[in-house]
């Protein structure tokens, strides 16, 4: 029997996701996007699938602010074993060397902690989807092609010691954009003299949602079988929640028409950078940028020109806080 293709739609939002483990981020978004019948998605940052927690799924419009997530902090917490190394730092590589765990208490483990702490120059893993000549590395990897993966300044704001078992280290992690925990547990490891690799990773919470409410796939196909889309919508976040990092500008009916006309307008002087613009209802329009006391479009929703933002996004009230 051919399954029923679906039917997609004009939709705008954010979805909080609890990524399952064994997807890859793609394929959790795909999943996603198919429920909601959404036209248009993306990610803001790829999950291993080995990782589970908190993915933000951008549709429609959203997908404009995808970008600035993908810089935003992200905490999660790993479970990190001693004692072996892998091709891709976590458990689902192939062993490359076991070695003896040494004698380890809280001090020793504390001081091997520290280094990995703040701005620190970081090797990425083979296995990542950072691109070399136009191609991933684990592309790369899986050809069994010799890779010298790259290097690059990430930012560690913590890297803590939960609980140990054994061989078994439970670790909180919070960085900026860009740093992979597998490899601050790769370099844990080495610093330890046994090598470790990562078992278990979740992420915890990406800025702006420090205390996220997340819906597993299983829980939004629930919510669809028993209430139909409205009560997936339900579980949307307005854009607007995506941007409460950032300063908001509003303006006056008249610069919020010249705005979404692409035009420069004169604003309250701030501190220079990206900023929200919303117009004299409070609906966000889009990014812009100031400088001084005056504002560029940068990326506009569409309804900025077209009066304010479609029936379905009109009710933040609706949606479940972040």
């Amino acid at each position: 029997m051919t399954k029923a293709k679906t039917r997609f739609r004009p939709l705008d939002g954010i979805l909080l996701l609890d990524k399952p483990q064994g997807l890859s981020s793609n394929q959790a978004l795909q999943q996603a996007r198919h429920l909601f019948r959404a036209e248009k998605g993306g990610h803001t940052g790829s999950l291993d699938p080995l990782a589970t927690g908190l993915l933000p799924l951008c549709f429609g419009e959203a997908t404009k602010i995808a970008g600035l997530l993908l810089g935003s902090a992200k905490a999660y917490e790993t479970t990190a074993v001693l004692g072996l190394t892998t091709d891709s730092d976590d458990a689902d590589g192939a062993p490359l060397l076991e070695r003896p765990v040494p004698t380890l208490d809280d001090a020793s483990i504390e001081a091997a902690l520290a280094p990995l702490r703040g701005p620190i120059r970081q090797r990425a893993p083979i296995y990542s989807a950072l691109k070399q000549g136009g191609e991933p590395l684990y592309a790369k990897a899986r050809r069994g092609e010799a890779i010298e993966a790259p290097e690059r300044d990430v930012v560690v704001h913590r890297f803590e010691l939960i609980e140990r078992d054994g061989p078994r280290l439970r670790l909180h992690v919070e960085c900026g954009s860009g740093t992979y925990v597998r490899s601050l547990v790769r370099d844990l490891g080495e610093a330890l003299g046994c090598g470790a690799h990562v078992a278990t990773l979740r992420r915890l919470w990406v800025d702006p949602f420090r205390e996220p409410r997340l819906f597993t796939l299983d829980d939004l196909r629930a919510l669809r079988e028993a209430g139909g889309e409205g009560a997936l919508e339900a579980c949307l976040l307005p854009i607007e929640a995506g941007l409460a990092q950032f300063p908001c500008v509003e303006l006056d009916a008249a610069a919020a028409r010249r705005i979404g006309q692409g035009q420069s307008v004169d604003c309250e002087p701030g501190t220079d950078g990206l900023v929200a613009v919303s117009g004299p209802d409070g609906r966000c329009l889009g990014i812009g940028q100031r400088t001084g006391a005056r504002l560029a479009p940068q990326r506009l929703f569409r309804w900025a020109a077209q009066g304010g933002p479609p029936e379905q996004a009109a009710d933040p009230a609706a949606r479940p806080a972040p």
